[in-house]
Order: structure tokens, then C-alpha cells, then sequence
């Protein structure tokens, strides 16, 4: 039952949950984490962990989405970031941070980038080159560029791809003169799966799910909504609204599977858990993934809403400069030494899964859960 409280006269709010608000309930015998099944499957893709990369450049080179698919996870390529803008990448990237650590302003470095045109056959070649590598190419493009970026993607070699703002509906109408941006319509268009995103609660999570999306994103990751417009996600309530949405739409296909990833508060392990838990099927990880010695961004890290032009939702953060940088490898799937969640993610969403008595991830998500507090 929804919980509303009074915050004036006349005016009600719904009392909502975060990740860090609840905690799992282990109420059955515990098993060996050596038993635990993390594979995720969504259409007809299969990976060994159910973690994707937020679609940013702090974290995406070529060698990085690379890595992700030997770590077993899915790696996201920003089809409207850097990579189809300028040819030197890395030099692109350097001069983001290095604005960063000499006190200017990384956020206005970020926007004169991203001012550059697009160049497509030089984005088609980056796509290329991962998928020659054989990883698994998801391609995010947002709502309003769709139209314009989903083919030239699509035929340099995605298989995956991301329809994602930090909030979205399943029709997006420009101002001007453009014909609105059905996603229904679009996406039975094309000839691979797509992911939509974020939503934040059942109502629009359900018009995703009847658009044909493979998978809907909850949340927006650590962008400034809640700064910038007065938006905010709590997680856990949100998670639970679009699984609540997807049963629904369940029933009402007559079987239509319609996957979960959450996005954004998982700061450690254990966030990655209480997600799942939730409802989630998967996870998109950002900070968490930055201290990487694969990241592009060397230890910083910023959303991909950062370097909009005119309205930043994101802030460039340093957030991984020690002199030794841990693998991904170490980040994902350990062996580690830090106590605190921030690496070996999956084997700490093993050992939670373990500890329940749970075996696989869907399974998982009727754990039972408290509010901590």
C-alpha cells in the first residue's frame, strides 16, 4: 500500500525509499557463493554478469568496452559523446581533466568539445573496431537524436541500442516544427533490440514496456536533476514501481519479458545487491567503474548529460587519482583487498545471493527486505 503524507494543507507526497534506506533479509539456509549464477540474459544476448557501463566517455575507450565483454558484462558506447567528434580521443578526454586538476572549468572544456561536429564514418570506425574484437556493441543515442543517429549506428555494427535521457517518455515532442519522436513506431523500425530510459515510476515505465523495448532503464545515473529541475529517483520505491509494471505487462502480452536495469545510486556492492533485490535484472555502473586502469577519464568521471550545451545535468569528478589504478578486472569480479564494496562487485552480489539461500537472479528478487532505519 502506498504510504502519502500530509506536507501542508491540501498538498500530499508519497513517501518514498532509497537504496541506502533498506536492507536484505536473509531468511533462508545459506549456500556457497561457488553456486551462484549471475548470467543475464536479454534478447538473444547472454552475459556472465548483469552489469553495463554508463554511456560516457569517462569510461569508454575502445579498450575499455573491449575489457567489459572479457569481464563478462556489457560495455556502452555514447554514440553524441567524443568518439565521433575528434579523431585524437585521448587528447579530447586529456583536456577535460586536466581543466580539472589545475581549478578551471571542466564543465565548459566539456561543452566546447562536444560543440564539434559529428563525424560519422570516424564514429562507424570506433564501432568497428570493437566489434572486431568480437565484444558485444551497445550504442546509447538520446530521445531527441534518434532518428538522425540510429541508422548510421546501427549500420556500423550495434546490436544494442540505448534510447536514454536522464528522463524520458515514450513520445518526446521537439518545440519546433519536428515531427514527434514516437518511440513505439521507431523502434518497430528497426532491426536490432532496444533499451529506453530512465523512467522513474510504473506509469511510464509501463508505456516503455508497450514501445517493444527489450529492456527499460530506471533512474538517470548521477546526474544534477535534483539541482537542476527539482527531479529526484529513489531508487528502491522507483525499481519496485517498474517491476511492479512489468508483472502487469506480463499478464498483459501473455509473456512478454520486459528486463530491468537500474541506474544510478550503486555506490558499492551491496547497492548492487539491494537493486536486484528490488527488481532489477542488471545494473548500469558509472563511478563505480572510473578508478579503472581501462577508463578513459583516468580516474574521473562525469555523466553524459555533463556536456550538454546549454543545460549541464553532471559535474566532472575526481574519483580514482591514486598512482595505482585497479584493473577492471579487480573492480568486477576481484580478487580484492578493500572491505568497502568498491571492488569485486560481483562477488559481493554473490556472496549476498549466497548468504539468502538464492542461487540465480531472479530468484533473487523476492529476498525479503526492512527498512534500515
Amino acid at each position: 500500500m502506498r504510504d502519502y503524507v500530509e506536507i501542508g494543507e491540501g498538498r500530499q507526497a508519497r513517501r518514498t525509499y532509497r537504496l541506502q534506506d533498506i536492507t536484505i533479509v536473509p531468511s533462508r539456509r545459506t549456500r556457497s557463493s561457488k553456486d551462484v549464477d549471475t548470467t543475464w540474459h536479454i534478447d538473444a544476448y547472454t552475459f556472465d554478469i548483469p552489469v553495463m557501463s554508463h554511456p560516457t566517455d569517462a569510461l569508454a575507450s575502445p579498450e575499455f568496452i573491449i575489457e567489459m565483454d572479457r569481464q563478462g558484462g556489457l560495455g556502452v558506447i555514447n554514440a553524441e559523446g567524443l568518439w565521433g567528434r575528434h579523431a585524437d580521443l585521448d587528447a579530447a578526454i586529456k583536456k577535460v581533466t586536466q581543466a580539472a586538476l589545475e581549478g578551471g572549468n571542466p564543465t565548459a572544456v566539456l561543452q566546447e568539445l562536444h560543440a564539434a561536429p559529428i563525424d560519422h564514418e570516424l564514429l562507424a570506425d570506433r564501432i568497428a573496431q570493437v566489434r572486431a574484437s568480437g565484444a558485444t556493441v551497445a550504442v546509447r543515442v538520446s530521445p531527441q537524436r534518434a532518428r538522425e543517429f540510429a541508422p548510421h549506428v546501427i549500420k556500423a555494427g550495434t546490436e544494442l541500442l540505448i534510447i536514454q535521457g536522464t528522463i524520458i517518455s515514450a513520445e518526446h515532442v521537439s518545440g519546433d516544427s519536428e515531427e514527434p519522436l514516437n518511440l513505439k513506431e521507431f523502434i518497430g523500425t528497426l532491426d536490432v533490440p532496444v533499451i529506453a530510459g530512465g523512467v522513474a515510476d510504473y506509469t511510464a515505465a509501463m508505456h516503455l514496456m508497450r514501445t517493444g523495448a527489450a529492456g527499460i532503464i530506471v533512474g538517470g545515473g548521477s546526474n544534477t536533476n535534483y539541482d537542476t529541475l527539482g527531479i529526484d529517483t529513489p531508487m528502491a520505491t522507483a525499481i519496485a514501481d517498474v517491476a511492479a509494471a512489468r508483472r502487469d505487462y506480463l499478464d498483459e502480452t501473455g509473456g512478454r519479458y520486459v528486463h530491468i536495469i537500474a541506474d544510478g545510486e550503486l555506490h558499492a556492492s551491496g547497492d548492487v545487491a539491494k537493486a536486484i533485490a528490488c527488481g532489477a535484472d542488471g545494473v548500469m555502473l558509472g563511478e563505480l567503474l572510473a578508478p579503472a586502469a581501462e577508463a578513459a577519464g583516468r580516474g574521473f568521471y562525469w555523466p553524459s548529460a555533463a556536456g550538454h550545451p546549454r543545460f549541464p545535468r553532471g559535474t566532472v569528478e575526481a574519483l580514482g587519482l591514486e598512482e595505482e589504478t585497479p584493473p577492471l578486472e579487480m573492480i568486477l569480479n576481484g580478487p580484492s583487498t578493500d572491505p568497502t564494496g568498491a571492488q569485486n562487485i560481483v562477488g559481493g552480489l554473490r556472496h549476498s545471493m549466497a548468504k539468502c539461500g538464492y542461487t540465480d537472479l531472479k530468484r533473487f528478487q523476492k529476498v525479503g527486505l526492512a527498512i534500515g532505519y
